[in-house]
């Protein structure tokens, strides 16, 4: 199915439906990354094959999507849209599944939403300070020292806002129409969010939250020396969802050390560490057939 576009919350939001009959999964990737991200497709193909229709979606401040600001932290504004997504589609409830930042939006729209969602998987959870950190300084420094030395032209002028702008160019000029101190506001606030704090599992959500998680969840817990996706968040996620089940992964304990490697090594130009998703297939159809 091509490419279609909603709007939610004044900003149109680009998605696409694989598979002609099934029960709905929607599928989040990691970062700020497209639904088009390599990686993530293989994965929805199979799954598409294991007999369930996949919802592919463009999160706001990701692929062809508008940009859009506003919310607690940039997951609860993605949660928030996909709450609308599921409903306006009208396909809920339905199954929810992600990977690494894909995983901290699924789970906190089960959390806030528990009555759109029947199933959860998630894998490569980011938790840890390390984790937390190195996603606050790459994704959201960058805009508040350009909006605090030359404004919204500044943040526009920024690498990965301008990508947005490219695959959407309305972007340029919702970037421009952003107030200067309401859009540092915002951004500080997503900022805290990657702070780690006490009683915070995952970063900007409060433990206690995953008491609202109460339908059948799959863990695909971290590697073992992933600093990103940490085997210990992992672990403490699966005591917090009472009843979920946790699993190893499916590929070699080391595979994103591995991959991020031949990235910076030059051995691999195109992205490559979401290669190994589409290995998490079998457990993922074993795991929602059960009833």
């Amino acid at each position: 199915m091509p490419n279609k576009s909603i709007e939610i919350n004044g900003g149109n939001v680009v998605y696409e439906i694989l598979g002609k009959e099934g029960d709905f999964i929607v599928l989040t990737p990691g970062g700020r990354f497209s639904k088009d991200i390599p990686g993530l497709k293989p994965l929805a193909k199979k799954l598409v094959e294991g007999g369930y229709r996949v919802l592919l979606w463009d999160r706001p401040n990701c692929g062809k999507s508008d940009v859009q600001f506003y919310g607690q932290s940039e997951s609860h504004m993605r949660a928030e849209t996909l709450r609308q997504l599921i409903t306006k589609l009208e396909i809920g409830p339905c199954i929810i599944a992600g990977g690494s930042g894909g995983a901290r939006d699924s789970m906190l729209t089960t959390m806030l939403y528990p009555e759109l969602v029947t199933k959860l998987v998630v894998w490569n959870i980011v938790g840890g300070v390390y984790g937390s950190f190195v996603l606050g300084s790459y994704y959201i420094v960058p805009s508040i020292l350009a909006v605090r030395g030359a404004g919204m032209k500044a943040v526009a002028q920024i690498a990965e806002w301008q990508e947005r702008i490219a695959e959407n160019p309305d972007n340029e000029q919702r970037f421009l129409s952003q107030d200067p101190d309401a859009f540092l506001k915002l951004m500080l606030r997503w900022l805290n969010a990657f702070v780690p704090k006490p009683g915070q599992t995952i970063p900007g959500v409060e433990d206690e939250m995953f008491d609202n998680i109460t339908v059948p969840t799959l863990i695909i817990r971290g590697g073992e020396n992933d600093l990103d996706h940490p085997k210990r968040t992992s672990l403490e996620i699966s005591c917090l969802i009472k009843g979920s089940t946790l699993i190893d992964p499916p590929w070699p304990e080391d595979a994103w050390e591995r991959a991020g490697e031949k990235r910076a090594s030059g051995k691999v130009k195109r992205f490559n560490m979401f290669d190994t998703w589409v290995q998490a297939a079998p457990a993922i159809l074993d795991f929602l057939g059960r009833r």
